[in-house]
Parts: C-alpha cells; structure tokens; sequence
C-alpha cells in the first residue's frame, strides 16, 4: 500500500464540494486496503495511544456548525488486527495504549466519508504523542512502516498551511502569498530533499504557517513511512484564502 497525507481543511467537507469529490477520485484510484491507520491532527496523547477497536461512536469535535454535520455517521468495521500490528511494531521501546472509549476525530471521519464511502474498510487511530518533536514523528513513521506490506493504508491527516488566525472568511479563492510559498516549500522539499522536513520549524514562515504544530506532524509520520517512496499530490488548492488542501501519495 501507498502511505497518505489528507488536508482535511473546513468540517463542512463533509457535507460535499468540489474538495470532497477530489477525495472521492483520489480513494478511488487506491488499491483496496486491509485497514486504515489514521494519524489526526485532533487525537494527541502521549504514551501512543490508539482509538476503539470495539465500535465507540463518531466524534463531533467541532461547533457552531449546521445541524445536519451532527447527524452524519462514518462507521467502519473496527480494526482490532491492525491495532494488534501497530503494538507490535512500536513494542518494545513503545507501550502503546489503548482508548477503547474513543471514536475517530473529525480529522479522520470527514475526509475518510469521501476516500471510502462504502464504510467497509476497517479503520483505527493512532494518536501524536510527540507534537514538538519532527524527529521523533518521523521514526514513529519508520516503524510503522511494515504495516504497508501487510496491505494497511497509513494516513496522516492534517494540513500542510494552517493559521485559523489569518484565514479569509469570505473565501473569495485567492490565496494569501506567505500561504502559498510555504506550501510550495513543503511540495519542492517532499520532491527533491524530504530530510529537510525534520527542520521545517526553521523556515522562515514556519511560525506563520503554523502557529501550533499539530496540523503539520501527521505528514511526518506519514514521510516516515514512505521509505523511497515518491510522493504525487492527487489533490492541491487551498481553502479560506490559506489553508493548504494539499493531499500527498507515496508510493
């Protein structure tokens, strides 16, 4: 299997729009997985921590938003075989946990009720134990990385821009320019130099792009599993004036 990263961008996604629809074309074009391993941005927890295996509900992370984003549902087969996987392979210099009261974030559901719509595909979380620490989050994503052998789809999700502080509102479709060089940044990086990902905090719009990180570490994990894997981006745009929704694949 390829290694992903979704830019999950606004909740409202769900509810369909041209961004949904690149998801569906993007999950589309996958080769059916086993399971699905999810790294959130909105799951962080320290030791590593994994979501239900026995079936809690959706969580609906988010407010103010229409009545009807609270009555979706996303519900995949649990994924007790791929949990029992990932403790394996972060075991032993890892005890890895387990949340069984916890459903999937909005980070996972919203963009997986499009990648795979049919619900049929076993699915699980894992959370960001290490948000300060790129480093860390890539090894995190080197060991994981056998789980794609087995047939297992490890995404991270997240987005590569995210300031909530400096988006545009009226989402008139132009992109600020700090937005769209930091972004064409990560894209040449992921292209030509990926080590280079590790000191992404000193570029010189990190702060600006990311005033927290826990938007930007998914696609750390999901580089660390990627091997040599080469990266293509199904999806590319922004939403809000700067909020990246660049998707990557490695394959």
């Amino acid at each position: 299997m390829p290694s992903g990263f979704v830019g999950h961008g606004n909740p409202m996604n769900a509810l369909g729009g041209s961004l949904a629809d690149a998801w569906k074309a993007w999950g589309a074009s996958l080769p059916r997985p086993e399971g699905v391993l999810v790294i959130s941005a909105h799951f962080e927890a320290a030791p590593p921590t994994l979501s239900s295996t026995t079936g809690a509900g959706l969580i609906y992370d988010f407010s103010g938003f229409p009545e009807a984003m609270y009555r979706l549902e996303y519900s995949p087969p649990p994924a007790p075989a791929l949990a029992g996987a990932v403790e394996r392979f972060l075991a032993p210099e890892f005890v890895t946990v387990r949340a069984e009261d916890r459903g999937l974030d909005h980070g996972a559901w919203v963009p997986l009720l499009h990648l795979f719509p049919a619900h049929d595909v076993p699915t699980v979380q894992l959370s960001i134990p290490w948000t300060d620490d790129p480093a860390a989050m890539l090894d995190l994503g080197a060991r994981l990385s056998p789980l794609r052998a087995a047939g297992y789809l490890i995404l991270g999700s997240g987005n590569i821009v995210h300031n909530l502080r400096r988006v545009d509102w009226s989402d008139t479709g132009s992109v600020v320019g700090w937005a769209g060089e930091f972004d064409g940044w990560v894209a040449e990086m992921l292209r030509t130099t990926p080590e280079a990902l590790a000191a992404y905090r000193e570029h010189p719009l990190a702060r600006t792009a990311h005033p927290t990180q826990e938007h930007f570490v998914p696609l750390l994990v999901t580089l660390g599993a990627a091997g040599d894997g080469e990266p293509a981006f199904p999806v590319a745009g922004f939403e809000l004036g700067s909020i990246s929704a660049r998707c990557v694949e490695f394959s």
